[in-house]
Order: structure tokens, then C-alpha cells, then sequence
């Protein structure tokens, strides 16, 4: 196929030869920085997607989409207050709870916990729980047995496995006649989850709701409803709607609201700015590179304006000029990206075995449960984010074409011509 002669010039300009290696090389380094920067970009918002996603979903698995909490007290006729619940249409599933802290012990081993009381009949329509258990089983969690599922990470901790026991030691007191003692009961192990989220796998511990109420006195009262809605991001606001009804209904006085985004909020709008700031410095380093290209046509135009003096002179015009050079700028900037987005795509799809790989190597341990909630490293690519990237490297490569090509069109031919 013919092709513009323009087109043509500018892709002999960039092939290897012999006599004008160095502006080949030049050209090469522009086109590996641009690529370099591209993937870089991709790789880190891929990595704080994934980050975000993956929290996202396994926060979601152990906190419900949104929750109805009595105020300053157990939530009074829970089970009334749940049917009344589940009327609204945007309302998929409800389950009671009861939830309270204590101290785990076992031996010499102790730790803060959450305690909350589940129905298992229930719990899995609000959670996930069920999914992650590494061992025993959820449904052992029947009222009157005193059995506990706990976390991976706190099984660790105690140094307990199924069948063994532990007791949890609340704040509130008693009095007996050896004076003040801190209530306290022990329950077995009936499993182990792991979600693989350290906070909950440290933290969280499941008891069945009747035993939940009496540890905590609740007198059979839930301290509220956990509700699976329709629609994630507006989760909120359907339980702040289904409050008012309660309220309005009589069942109590006033509630207040959780969702998964209030809860973890610092979490969600630390990735979001960390996203942004990122975006914007990473930014500025494909615009270093793409502006490179500025300094590799403004030596292909010094070495070429022989070349540029004899085209001009046998009639091509200052536009053709123009486009020969914005098209080898143009060319560079293509070929970078397209490199960039082909390395950033095969860098997040072994993502994983790289960690891995780096970790076996240096032996150490990159990524701590204990410091970054997740033990593994997730990518979660956006073709939006990529088509994004990508038009702005392509956009400021050939911005970056603009003046070497101008520079080249004003060439006065008889001046190169001289000394020719």
C-alpha cells in the first residue's frame, strides 16, 4: 500500500543505520522512557484498585451492608422490628445481633476481642462468613452449647484449635463475697475462619445470639439488625428510611445508622487520596518522558537539515515538514505507549509471583497482615484507567512534537545549503 511520503521519511529516520546510530539510540531511550512511565502509572492505580476492591469485598463479607443500632440500649423487638424490616423492597436480608468486647484468654495468651452473637440461620444472608472457614463449622453455633468460631490470626495468638477451650473475661463486674470480679465464661472452639483480613482475623469472634445475651445481659434483646441491600452505595440511605418507619411504627425511641463505608471511612478516603496524589506525580513523570521527545526531533532536525534544505527546495512545503517530524514524535510516542500498556498488563497479571518471587529471594516478608489488613498482593486492572493513560502519554507526545517540527519547517534551505 502507498503510504504519504512524509510518513515514509519520518520511519527512515528512525531505523538503525550505521552513520546515524546515536539518533536511532536516542530515539529508542525516548520510546523505553514513555513506556516506562506508562506501565509505572498503570501498574500503581492497577495495585491501589485491587487494594481497594479486595477490602472492599472482604469488609463487606464480615460487616453487612448497613446496620440498625438501638440507641443507648438493646434493640427492643428485634424480631417484630426485622419483619417490618424486610418489607421494603430494596431490603434483601436482616439479622439480629448482639455485640460486646472482652478479653480472649487462653493460658498465658490474651487478647482484646469483639464478641458478637449470631443466628447462623441468618447470619449467612448478611455475610459471608460461612465461605472462610478453614475449619469446624459455622452451625455449631446453636444455642445453649457455648461454642465460639474464632480467627486464624487469633487462633494463632492463644495457640488453640478446634476443641479447645477459652474463656472471655468481660469489663463489667460482679460482686461476690470475695469482693468485685469481672464476669467472665468459658466457650469451645467450635472453628476457625480466616478472611483474610487481619483485623477480623484478630479481632472478631462469633457466638451463637442466645449465649451472646446472656454474656452480655441483654435479656434476649439484639443490639441491632445487620441489613444486605440492594444497592451497595446507597446502603445508608435505605437504612437510615427503614429507621424512620421504626420509629414511626413505635418499636423504639430512635436508632442510629452504620455502613460499611462509615465504618472503615478512614480506609476508603486514605486509598482515594493516595490514588489522586499518586495519579498526579506519576503523571508529571510521563510528562518528563514524553517531552523528551523534544530534545531527541530537535537533534534529528540539526542532523537532517541538509536533507530538510534539498526537500524544500525541490517544492515541499513548510506543512510537509511539519508533519514529517510531528510523525516521528508522534511514531514514539505510539510505539512507548503501547509498550507500556503491553508491560504493565503482563506486570499485574503475575503480580503475585513476582511478590512472591521477591520475597523468596531478599526472605522477607513484603506485605504484613498486620500492617496492610491484606497477606496478598491484588491488581485490579480498569480498561477506562488504561484508555485514560494512555491518551494522555499520546496526547503530550505529540504536544512535545510541536515545536521541533515548526523549528524544522522554518529552516531557511539556502542557509543549510551553504556550506552543503
Amino acid at each position: 500500500m502507498r503510504q504519504p511520503y512524509e510518513l515514509s521519511i519520518a520511519v527512515r529516520y528512525l531505523r538503525t543505520r550505521s552513520a546515524h546510530s546515536f539518533i536511532s539510540f536516542i530515539s529508542a531511550v525516548s520510546m523505553v522512557g514513555i513506556a516506562l512511565a506508562v506501565a509505572v502509572l498503570i501498574i500503581v492505580l492497577s495495585v491501589m484498585n485491587g487494594f481497594e476492591n479486595e477490602l472492599q469485598q472482604r469488609i463487606l463479607g464480615m460487616v453487612s451492608d448497613a446496620s440498625i443500632v438501638g440507641y443507648k440500649g438493646p434493640f427492643v423487638d428485634w424480631q417484630e422490628a426485622r419483619e417490618h424490616v424486610l418489607v421494603r423492597d430494596d431490603v434483601e436480608a436482616a439479622a439480629p445481633y448482639v455485640e460486646g468486647l472482652a478479653m480472649a484468654v487462653h493460658g498465658e495468651g490474651i487478647a482484646g476481642v469483639t464478641v458478637r452473637g449470631v443466628d447462623p440461620s441468618l447470619e449467612s444472608g448478611v455475610s459471608t462468613i460461612e465461605t472462610v472457614m478453614t475449619s469446624g463449622d459455622f452451625g455449631a453455633l446453636a444455642p445453649g452449647t457455648f461454642n465460639v468460631v474464632i480467627g486464624a490470626q487469633l487462633a494463632k495468638l492463644l495457640g488453640v484449635g478446634v476443641g479447645d477451650e477459652i474463656m472471655l473475661v468481660l469489663a463489667e463486674g460482679r460482686v461476690t463475697l470475695a469482693g468485685l470480679l469481672p464476669r467472665h465464661r468459658t466457650f469451645t472452639v467450635a472453628g476457625v475462619f480466616d478472611a483474610g483480613m487481619y483485623e477480623y482475623d484478630r479481632g472478631l469472634v462469633f457466638v451463637s445470639f442466645d449465649d451472646a445475651s446472656k454474656l452480655f445481659s441483654t435479656d434476649g434483646q439484639a443490639t441491632g439488625l445487620r441489613l444486605a441491600t440492594k444497592d451497595l452505595y446507597s446502603s445508608r440511605d435505605i437504612a437510615t428510611a427503614a429507621a424512620k418507619e421504626l420509629v414511626a411504627e413505635g418499636f423504639a425511641a430512635n436508632y442510629y445508622i452504620d455502613d460499611w463505608r462509615t465504618v472503615h471511612y478512614t480506609f476508603f478516603r486514605s486509598i482515594q487520596l493516595q490514588k489522586t496524589m499518586l495519579f498526579v506525580i506519576l503523571s508529571l513523570v510521563v510528562a518528563v518522558a514524553a517531552f523528551n521527545i523534544i530534545s531527541t526531533l530537535m537533534m534529528v532536525v540539526r542532523d537532517k537539515r541538509g536533507d530538510i534544505a534539498i526537500l524544500r527546495s525541490v517544492g515541499t512545503t513548510q506543512r510537509s515538514v511539519m508533519a514529517m517530524f510531528a510523525s516521528q514524535g508522534t511514531m514514539i510516542g505510539v510505539v512507548g505507549t503501547a509498550l507500556g500498556v503491553l508491560l504493565a498488563l503482563l506486570f499485574c497479571w503475575q503480580i503475585g509471583n513476582i511478590v512472591d518471587f521477591l520475597q523468596w529471594v531478599f526472605d522477607v516478608d513484603l506485605l504484613s497482615a498486620e500492617v496492610y489488613y491484606l497477606d496478598s498482593l491484588p491488581a485490579q486492572v480498569r480498561p477506562l484507567e488504561v484508555l485514560e493513560i494512555g491518551g494522555m502519554a499520546l496526547a503530550l507526545a505529540v504536544l512535545a512534537t510541536f515545536y521541533p517540527a515548526l523549528s524544522a519547517a522554518r529552516q531557511p534551505p539556502a542557509e543549510a545549503l551553504r556550506y552543503e
